[in-house]
């Protein structure tokens, strides 16, 4: 059979106030056109459909006529999870309706699988689906510790237990999946994903993914990325669109598995053409520089953030010009000689080795701080390499 895997449409999400809903129905279309030329059985949505839990109503019609323009022969089923952003009682409140139509729609972690039948192919599909697992969503504490170590690995021993019990009738007769809105540790990250985490907390390892599936279809990260595991394979699909300056550059695609029972997946990623891209322009020669670019048409169907070179101050007159010249212009940056120079003198090599230890552990952790007594340990571990102080 042959499956699509998509994820984190976010619609009804903006950029800076500029609305975004034309770029997302182009997306839908072309998502249309995907599952009809390449023959699609089942498309896997794997969460945030929306931006927010009470999205506008135009973002919701903008789904429910693409959901039914897309199984409107029924020749194609739908399975769609929730995300973190998602309003899983408002996702799936159309539930019953859907279901007429081939969608199915799942708003809470179960432990019920599902199995579906396919009728191009004969074969049988199951479906370990598995929402955003927040503690508030499962219903459940995980542990009365706020220690963050406790509660990481107190989290990972619950996602990898909903997903034995999800699997424990899978078998070879049948094409297992696992699906999933969840940060699995190690994946790269862009601005544009909200922390579903506190400082690492919510995260799981990639040992907590099922072994008993052929694919494990992930939602929330942005970029799209394989998880690799000894097992079977994990992917993040990404978004559809660039929503930050951070994905700026991304190719952004859906992905396609052909796949039987108890074989390994083939996949193939099928990039998009939808959508706006989202460019960084670095005007060194100031604005001279911008304004032939300008001239030059570049970037004219493009959402830009703009880093301009001065030694004057923008007026509002020139930022108003700039903005009517190219209605892309979303940031608009000025750089000055002094702040140049005081980026030079605060180079982050000239910094303290206990700062520096400080920022890379709220990278790791994203966001996370360390306590006194790890940095503590940190430079005792440095002093001792050293030979001593």
């Amino acid at each position: 059979m042959r499956l699509l895997h998509t994820a984190d449409w976010h619609l009804g999400r903006t950029l800076e106030g500029r609305n975004r809903l034309p770029e997302q129905e182009q997306f839908l279309e072309e998502l249309c056109d995907i599952v009809k030329d390449q023959k699609v059985d089942v498309v896997l949505m794997a969460g945030d459909v929306f931006d927010t839990v009470n999205p506008p109503a135009a973002a919701e019609q903008l789904f429910y006529e693409s959901m039914a323009r897309l199984t409107k022969d029924q020749q194609c089923k739908v399975i769609i999870i929730a995300g973190n952003h998602d309003n899983p009682d408002r996702l799936s409140a159309a539930g019953p309706l859907a279901a007429m139509h081939g969608i199915t729609i799942i708003g809470y972690p179960t432990i019920q699988p599902l199995c579906f039948g396919i009728e191009s192919t004969g074969e049988r599909l199951k479906l370990a689906g598995l929402p955003y697992p927040s503690e508030s969503r499962l219903k459940e504490v995980l542990t009365e510790s706020f220690d963050e170590e406790t509660l990481r690995n107190a989290y990972d021993v619950r996602i990898e237990k909903l997903f034995d019990e999800l699997c424990g009738n899978f078998g070879t007769n049948s094409v297992n999946i696992a699906m999933s809105h969840i940060y699995v540790t190690g994946g790269r990250e862009s601005e544009s994903e909200r922390p579903i985490q506190v400082g690492g907390a919510y995260t799981v390892s990639a040992n907590a993914l099922p072994s008993q599936v052929q694919y494990t279809a992930l939602g929330h990260l942005h970029r799209p990325q394989s998880i690799y595991r000894s097992s079977s394979l994990a992917r993040y699909s990404g978004s559809p669109l660039c929503y930050s300056f951070s994905e700026a550059g991304q190719t952004k695609s859906v992905t396609i598995l052909d796949i039987e029972p108890g074989s390994e997946p083939k996949m193939e990623e099928i990039f998009l053409s939808c959508g706006k891209p989202l460019v960084r322009w670095k005007a060194e020669e100031g604005l001279i520089q911008v304004h032939r670019w300008l001239d030059e048409k570049k970037d004219a169907n493009a959402w830009i953030d703009l880093e301009v070179h001065l030694k004057d101050t923008l007026s509002m007159e020139q930022i108003h010009h700039l903005r009517n010249s190219h209605s892309g212009f979303i940031h608009i940056r000025p750089v000055f000689e002094e702040m140049e120079e005081m980026s030079t003198e605060t180079k982050t090599s000239d910094l303290p080795i206990d700062e520096l230890f400080t920022r890379f552990y709220e990278r790791q952790t994203n966001g996370g701080k360390p306590d006194e007594q790890t940095v503590k340990l940190f430079m005792e571990l440095i002093y001792e390499n050293e030979g001593g102080v």
